[in-house]
């Protein structure tokens, strides 16, 4: 009879780990990156353009009183990019106006699903005057998405690879306020 395996080491057929992690400013930054990748016809575009439009959001929903700490984590991150890589489409996003109102009908959902709060106003998030085509779109997304939204919650292996997919839409960066997903797979 062959000996035990020593303490600590796995028997073969276990699961493997997998660790990923990245920091808050690096995942901005990818999500900045994979956007401007997507929108390819906005040649004017930068990621720190998009980055401002999600920070002014929460900083303005903080101001108001609507939230007690910042959106602004990893794993939200990774929400709102499962929400933009699905519903930003960039053969359809002519302009900068058309893309901004795009990504902050992703962060409305983005935040009422996984924010905090009961409920959001509606204002941080607008930059057109036709709330119509704001409805549209949420409910759009809603109607696409919603078992995707549902799973990135319940499964964390799904989560960890959405997880790694937008880290990997980037080049890195700073080493600061890093976060560690370790799964068993």
């Amino acid at each position: 009879k062959p000996p035990p395996p020593p303490a600590g080491s796995r028997a073969s057929g276990s699961p493997r780990r997998v660790v990923v992690q990245a920091s808050t400013g690096e995942l901005l930054r990818c999500l900045g990156d994979f956007v401007c990748r997507r929108c390819y016809r906005l040649k004017e575009l930068s990621p720190g353009e998009l980055i401002s439009w999600f920070r002014s959001v929460d900083r303005s929903l903080l101001l108001q009183g609507w939230q007690d700490q910042g959106f602004i984590t990893p794993a939200n991150l990774v929400f709102v990019y499962l929400l933009c890589r699905e519903a930003l489409r960039g053969e359809d996003i002519g302009s900068q106006a058309e893309l901004q109102a795009a990504f902050l009908t992703c962060l409305y959902l983005a935040y009422s699903y996984m924010g905090n709060e009961i409920s959001y106003p509606l204002k941080p998030f607008l930059v057109e005057g036709d709330k119509g085509r704001f409805w549209e779109r949420c409910l759009g997304i809603i109607q696409r998405l919603s078992a995707k939204m549902l799973r990135i919650n319940a499964d964390p292996h799904y989560f960890t690879q959405l997880f790694q997919d937008l880290k990997s839409e980037g080049e890195g960066g700073d080493g600061s306020k890093h976060w560690t997903i370790s799964l068993d797979r």
